[in-house]
C-alpha cells in the first residue's frame, strides 16, 4: 500500500551516505528471505483477517452473556474490523518513523493484550474499548506492514506475493472458526478470548521476522535501508510530484529540518563543554539531546506524511475514482455482515447440527481461498479485462446477498455461501484496479483511501444488520437494504466512464512519467 515500483531495493537519487555509488539490486528481492516476508504475512492474515472473520461466534456467546441488542453487541466485532482498516493511512506515520518491523512487534502486543482484557469483561461497553479500539488499532499496525513488506521484497513477482500471503484469510477464517467455536465450548468465552489472545502474540514473531532490506553498493559497501527509509523515499516522490504541480513547497520543510539540525549541533557543543561538570548535568544534557532528536524523527515523519496524503487530493478530481470510493463505502459490508450473523441465523432456522459438521461460514473461507487465485488468473489473461472480471464479480456478490434470505435449508444456505466466497475473490484485483484507474505514481495513497473507505464500510455494516433485526425482528430486510445499497455502488461505477482496456501497467507508469 505504501510501496511503489522504485522503492524495491534501488536507489532513489538521494543524498545518503551512498552517494553516487551505484545499488545493485538486493539478492534478497524476489527469492531467499522474501518468502520467509510472504510467510509472515500470510500468519498475519490468518492471525488478525481469520479472526474478525470468525467473530459471529464470540458474537453468540456475548448476546447470551450481556443480554443487549442486537444492533449494540454487533458493535463489537465491527469496531474490530473498521478500525483495523481505517486506522490504514494513519499507521504510515508509525511506519515512517519507526519502520515495518517495530510497527508490527507494538501492534502485536496491543492486539494481545486487547483479547486478554477482553476476557474480564463486564459489559459490551468495556468490550469497545478493549476488544474493538485496542485490539483493531492494534490489528492495523500490524496487518500494513505486512502488505507493505511483502511490496517491497518483491518486484518481479509481487501480485503472486500478495495473492499468497492474502490466502492466509481464508485459512484463517476457517481455522479460527473452528478454535474459537472449540475453545468457547470447552473453556468458555473468557477463556478461550484469553487463550486467543496469547496465541495473537505470535503477531510480534511475525513482525520480527520482517527484517530491514540491505542494499549492495558496488564497492562492496553495504547501506542499511531499513522499511522507514523506503517508506520516506516512495512517498517523498509523491511530494516532489505536487510540488513540481505547484501545489505545496518543499522549502519550508527544509528549513525546518536546518532549524532542527542547529538544535541538535547546539546541544551536542553544550553537552562537549559541560564534560567537565557533574554527572547530573550530563545525564540532562542527554535527555534534551535525546528529546531533540526524536522531535526532529516526528516531525520528518509527519511531513512526509502530510505531504503524501494532502497530494492525494488530486485524485478526487478522477470522478471514476470516486465512484470506486462510494462503491467501497457500500461494499465490503454486504461482504462482512453474513460472517457475523450467519451463526445466529442457523440457529434460527434449526440448523445448527449441519452447520457443526461444516459451518457455512467455513465454505465462505475455502472457495474465498479459490476465488481469489482464479479470478486472478483469468483477469492475467491478455484477452481479458481486469475491470469486467471485476465488475461481474460484484454483481454476482450482491445478487448471493439479496438471495440469501430466501434460502432456509442448509444446502441452499451453503450453495449460496459458496459463490459468496468464490465472487468476493474480488479482493486481490482492487490494487490492479486501482493502478489502471489513477496511474503507478498515485497508487499508494488511492489505495490506502480505498482501505479507509472498506473499514468505514466494515464498521457500519454489522450493527446495522443487528439494528435492523431489532425492528423487524428478522435478518431479511438487513440483507436486502445492504444488497440494494451495495447494487447502488456498482451503478456509481457503471455511469462513471470505464475502463475498456486493460492497459499494461508499466506503460501508464511511464506515460505519468512524461
Amino acid at each position: 500500500m505504501y510501496a511503489s515500483r522504485e522503492d524495491i531495493g534501488y536507489d532513489f537519487g538521494d543524498d545518503s551516505k551512498a552517494g553516487s555509488k551505484p545499488i545493485k539490486p538486493n539478492p534478497n528481492i524476489d527469492g531467499g528471505w522474501a518468502w520467509m516476508i510472504v510467510l509472515s504475512s500470510f500468519l498475519v492474515h490468518i492471525l488478525i483477517m481469520g479472526s474478525q472473520m470468525a467473530l459471529g461466534i464470540l458474537n453468540m456467546e456475548w448476546l447470551e452473556e450481556f443480554n443487549q441488542s442486537r444492533g449494540l453487541t454487533a458493535w463489537v466485532s465491527s469496531l474490530s474490523m473498521g478500525i483495523t482498516l481505517i486506522v490504514g493511512p494513519f499507521i504510515g506515520l508509525f511506519i515512517s518513523m519507526c519502520g515495518c518491523r517495530k510497527t508490527a512487534i507494538i501492534g502485536g502486543i496491543l492486539n494481545a493484550l486487547g483479547w486478554i482484557l477482553s476476557a474480564y469483561a463486564s459489559n459490551v461497553h468495556y468490550l469497545f474499548l478493549t476488544f474493538g479500539v485496542t485490539a483493531g488499532v492494534g490489528s492495523g499496525m500490524v496487518y500494513l506492514p505486512a502488505v507493505v513488506m511483502v511490496g517491497q521484497y518483491f518486484q518481479k513477482r509481487r501480485a503472486l506475493a500478495q495473492g499468497l500471503s492474502t490466502t492466509g484469510t481464508g485459512f484463517g477464517a476457517f481455522l479460527m472458526t473452528a478454535l474459537l467455536k472449540y475453545l468457547c465450548t470447552e473453556f468458555g468465552w473468557r477463556n478461550a478470548m484469553f487463550i486467543q489472545g496469547a496465541i495473537s502474540l505470535n503477531l510480534c514473531v511475525c513482525g520480527a521476522l520482517m527484517r530491514p532490506l540491505f542494499h549492495v553498493v558496488s564497492e562492496k559497501h553495504v547501506v542499511r535501508s531499513n522499511s522507514e527509509d523506503n517508506q520516506a523515499k516512495a512517498l517523498s516522490h509523491s511530494a516532489e510530484t505536487i510540488k513540481s504541480n505547484g501545489i505545496i513547497s518543499e522549502e519550508p520543510e527544509k528549513k525546518e529540518e536546518e532549524t532542527n539540525e542547529e538544535v541538535l549541533d547546539s546541544v551536542q557543543h553544550i553537552e562537549i563543554g559541560g564534560k567537565s561538570r557533574s554527572g547530573r548535568s550530563m545525564y540532562g544534557l542527554r535527555i534534551l539531546k535525546t528529546v531533540s532528536q526524536l522531535t526532529v524523527t516526528v516531525r520528518k515523519g509527519f511531513a512526509i506524511w502530510y505531504s503524501s496524503y494532502f497530494g492525494a487530493a488530486s485524485l478526487f478530481t478522477n470522478r471514476v475514482f470516486v465512484a470506486f470510493i462510494i462503491w467501497a463505502l457500500f461494499a465490503y459490508s454486504s461482504f462482512v455482515i453474513p460472517f457475523i450473523h450467519l451463526p445466529e441465523i442457523v440457529k434460527q432456522y434449526n440448523l445448527s447440527n449441519q452447520n457443526n459438521i461444516f459451518p457455512l461460514t467455513s465454505i465462505i473461507a475455502i472457495v474465498h481461498i479459490f476465488g481469489k487465485v482464479i479470478l486472478g488468473i483469468i483477469s492475467d489473461l491478455p484477452c481479458i479485462s481486469t475491470w469486467n472480471v471485476f465488475l461481474m464479480a460484484n454483481f454476482t456478490l450482491v445478487t448471493c446477498i439479496l438471495t440469501l434470505p430466501l434460502m432456509q435449508t442448509y444446502v441452499t444456505l451453503a450453495v449460496v455461501c459458496a459463490l459468496i466466497g468464490f465472487s468476493s475473490g474480488y479482493f486481490s484485483l482492487m490494487p490492479v484496479v486501482t493502478e489502471d484507474l489513477v496511474g503507478t505514481k498515485h497508487l499508494a495513497n488511492a489505495y490506502g483511501i480505498i482501505i479507509c473507505a472498506n473499514g468505514i464500510s466494515a464498521l457500519l455494516g454489522p450493527p446495522f444488520a443487528g439494528w435492523i433485526y431489532d425492528m423487524t425482528h428478522k435478518y431479511d430486510f438487513s440483507f436486502y437494504i445492504s444488497g440494494l445499497l451495495y447494487m447502488v455502488g456498482i451503478i456509481f461505477l457503471l455511469i462513471q466512464p470505464c475502463i475498456q482496456k486493460k492497459q499494461p501497467r508499466e506503460k501508464s507508469s511511464e506515460e505519468a512519467q512524461v
